[in-house]
């Protein structure tokens, strides 16, 4: 079960969207670290400098400034922009009662958005995809709280991007403060931002951040459009074998895959998934994190960057959906959810990995992700990829423990994925074909 977070210690906003609300006094670089809680401009010392707000709504924040910092950072993804993130919070998804409370920090100079993240309280660690369990334990077994944390991420998204929107270094700076502020301010045990880009990771270096990483296999490109079995002749006999088996087989069952993009996915193919979404986690035991209505909003207000392929048997019944994110501007997919009504070997594979990749290798797409963990997908022509993380913990010892668990946790998934790296499926070298 989850615990939902106590309330902020913070002002809410206003439901309107004015350029400023809640403001707080930007933390100065050689004061005492954190926000001047609740006082406004005119009666902070330091008014010239930026004002730090924080929201627990991320509708009371400008779409077109936020998208606009996103949309220059190094690493942008559809999970970033404003919409995503309203839809999580306005569908009843990420919300309190399911122990995620928006506290998105913001950075301004006078009207003008110059930083912001998205930061949440959390009650639990479900649904982040970077683990904290065993520290949890381990405060928990010392009579000291873990939860509630303070977590700047995409809910229920591994999908690594940029995290710390900014209009440069400076700005980036006073968010990286603002973090710390306000979890000083607030008696929190800790901040992580989670799967950040390098900026991020410059960021978060020293002041006692630990970094941490971890590993995600994603198919990257020349940009040149090919067909799929041009795409197999790269791969080693073995695993070029095993991907046409699959294929067959998922053919031979009478499955066919229908393609659909954007506003081409009705209402109905809408229905159809979500209740394929819903069967993926019944079958588990678990309730969906997302919410029917979350996926209304997506095609309402970001349909552009859907694709869904849905399956159906030779008598025309669908009976299975995938769905990937895409993003035209960087030529990126993303596999992100996906379900049957019934099973049939293998299409689980198709649906997931060789009907994406497929269309990616067909339209010149760059990259394709295939979501968190998974060293099967490796034999698909995925390859190892590096995550980042980055952790604060206030508590001096636990961080040392912390620190040093890192230290030998990083060795070990450097050795990991040099090891992933020597047992590629790609042809070392021209190969003597043989009919398959």
């Amino acid at each position: 079960m989850t615990a939902p977070s106590p309330p902020s210690p913070f002002p809410p906003s206003s439901p309107a969207r004015p350029p400023r609300s809640s403001p707080v006094a930007a933390p100065d670089a050689d004061a005492a670290p954190g926000p001047a809680v609740g006082r406004t401009a005119a009666e902070t010392p330091h008014a010239a400098q930026p004002l730090i707000r924080v929201d627990d709504d991320p509708a009371a924040l400008p779409r077109d400034q936020w998208n606009a910092l996103l949309a220059a950072s190094p690493w942008p993804s559809p999970f970033m922009k404003l919409e995503y993130l309203e839809a999580m919070q306005a569908s009843g998804s990420a919300v309190a009662s399911k122990g995620w409370q928006a506290q998105f920090l913001s950075v301004w100079e006078g009207d003008t958005l110059i930083a912001a993240c998205p930061a949440y309280l959390k009650g639990h660690s479900y649904g982040e995809y970077v683990f904290d369990w065993a520290w949890a334990d381990a405060y928990e077994r010392h009579g000291l709280p873990y939860y509630p944390k303070l977590l700047v991420a995409v809910p229920f998204t591994p999908v690594p991007g940029s995290r710390l929107l900014a209009r440069d270094d400076a700005a980036r700076a006073w968010l990286v403060k603002a973090l710390r502020a306000l979890t000083a301010r607030s008696e929190l045990s800790s901040v992580h931002v989670l799967f950040g880009d390098e900026q991020d990771q410059r960021a978060l270096t020293g002041d006692d951040w630990l970094a941490r990483q971890q590993v995600q296999f994603h198919w990257t490109g020349d940009g040149q459009p090919r067909a799929f079995a041009d795409y197999l002749a790269t791969l080693q006999r073995e695993k070029r074998k095993k991907i046409q088996q699959e294929r067959r087989k998922v053919a031979e069952a009478g499955i066919r895959f229908e393609t659909l993009r954007g506003a081409a996915i009705t209402a109905a193919d809408w229905d159809f998934f979500y209740e394929c979404y819903t069967l993926t986690y019944l079958a588990h035991r678990n309730k969906p994190y997302l919410t029917r209505d979350f996926f209304a909003r997506m095609a309402t207000d970001m349909p552009a960057h859907w694709l869904m392929f849905v399956a159906r048997d030779d008598q025309g019944e669908r009976v299975a959906a995938s769905l990937v994110a895409i993003d035209e501007s960087q030529r990126a997919a993303y596999g992100r959810y996906w379900g049957s009504t019934r099973y049939i070997p293998h299409l689980h594979f198709d649906a997931c990995y060789y009907q994406p990749l497929a269309w990616c290798l067909e339209n010149g797409w760059r990259r394709f992700e295939g979501g968190a963990q998974g060293e099967h997908k490796m034999a698909r022509g995925l390859m190892p990829v590096a995550t980042h993380s980055a952790h604060w913990l206030a508590h001096p010892q636990f961080r040392e423990a912390v620190a040093d668990f890192l230290q030998r946790e990083g060795q070990a998934m450097d050795e990991y994925i040099d090891e992933l790296e020597r047992h590629q499926p790609f042809k070392a070298a021209p190969e003597l074909e043989r009919p398959d």
